[in-house]
């Protein structure tokens, strides 16, 4: 709807022709049509399994399905703050998760940093290739590489501190507090090269002409880093801090999946890996569910809030 004529006291409202219309989507539609497939899959795969949260109120049993189970409400739910293992779940997803989300955060910035000291071109491009390498890698692959190299019983690791040192073996993937340690290292090892490439665009686009206005002033490459780089990268810093907020919960299922066993499921087990254990292996769908909607809702909240603050802070928005 748009006003085309204004007269005094008559304003005049033409509608848009249904004919422009058409044309405009006989111009668009190869566009309608390779959406399409992806849209399929969403459906299938992202919309159509929110009807299985029904099992959460539920006393759900596989051979009488949705229709016939016992309706139990917030019986799940109740138990879920009741059951201690529980706490300790939703514990060792918060610390795992914010040592990830610090760590993580610190490193890409760091190594932008230093990256964008070196001065060769092609030494520059090799490197940034080199550590970026590994977010393209699944932790299927990363995860036999990593029990392999930290084994107790012939390690890579181990043999450096055994026969290096002379001290004993570590149990990497044993020991709940080591086991931590490898977590938050290996995860910062395979993200933090990908990671920094959002922080080398943003100093891409710093305008040479300051660095040589700082260099006139005397200033050093420490304070053209202070004054100059890292003022620029200011905003995209504060954005990717904020957004990061909303995966507080999301503590890596593919990387603990594949890496944890039963002697650290009190200091490694999280609330995706936990869900998984119930439901498929001790088959108590509805409390597993309970669990994942319980996380869903919390990082809704999460996800909400942190482009809330985007949106202030750093004037950051999607739509």
């Amino acid at each position: 709807m748009r006003i085309t004529d204004v007269k005094e006291n008559e304003v005049v409202i033409r509608l848009p022709n249904k004919k422009v219309r058409f044309r405009g989507f006989k111009k668009t539609w190869p566009l309608h049509v390779l959406i399409f497939p992806s849209l399929i899959i969403a459906i299938i795969f992202h919309y159509i399994p929110i009807l299985g949260l029904v099992m959460a109120f539920q006393d759900y049993k596989p051979w009488l399905g949705f229709f016939k189970s016992d309706w139990v409400g917030l019986k799940h739910f109740e138990a879920l703050f009741m059951f201690e293992g529980s706490k300790q779940v939703i514990w060792n997803t918060l610390v795992i998760s914010v040592l990830k989300i610090v760590c993580g955060f610190i490193v890409p910035i760091v190594f932008a940093l230093l990256l964008n000291e070196i001065r060769r071109n092609g030494i520059k491009r090799s490197i940034q290739t080199f550590v970026y390498l590994p977010h393209f890698l699944s932790w299927v692959i990363l995860g036999g590489i990593l029990i392999d190299i930290l084994s107790i019983k012939g390690g890579l690791i181990n043999r450096v501190i055994v026969d290096g040192f002379g001290l004993d073996p570590i149990f990497f993937l044993g020991q709940g507090g080591w086991f931590r340690f490898v977590l938050v290292i290996s995860d910062i090892w395979k993200e933090f090269g990908y990671g920094m490439i959002i922080y080398l665009a943003a100093i891409a686009g710093v305008n040479p002409s300051l660095y040589e206005a700082a260099e006139m002033d005397g200033a050093t490459r420490l304070k053209q880093t202070l004054h100059v780089t890292m003022p620029a990268m200011l905003p995209i810093i504060i954005v990717v801090g904020t957004l990061q907020l909303g995966n507080v919960l999301n503590a890596g299922f593919d990387q603990i999946f594949n890496l944890y066993n039963p002697l650290v499921y009190d200091q490694g087990d999280v609330i995706d890996t936990f869900v998984y254990r119930s439901a498929m292996i001790k088959g108590d769908f509805s409390f597993s569910t309970a669990v994942g909607l319980f996380k869903s809702i919390i990082s809704f909240i999460l996800i909400v809030t942190s482009y809330r603050l985007a949106y202030k802070f750093a004037n950051y928005r999607i739509f």
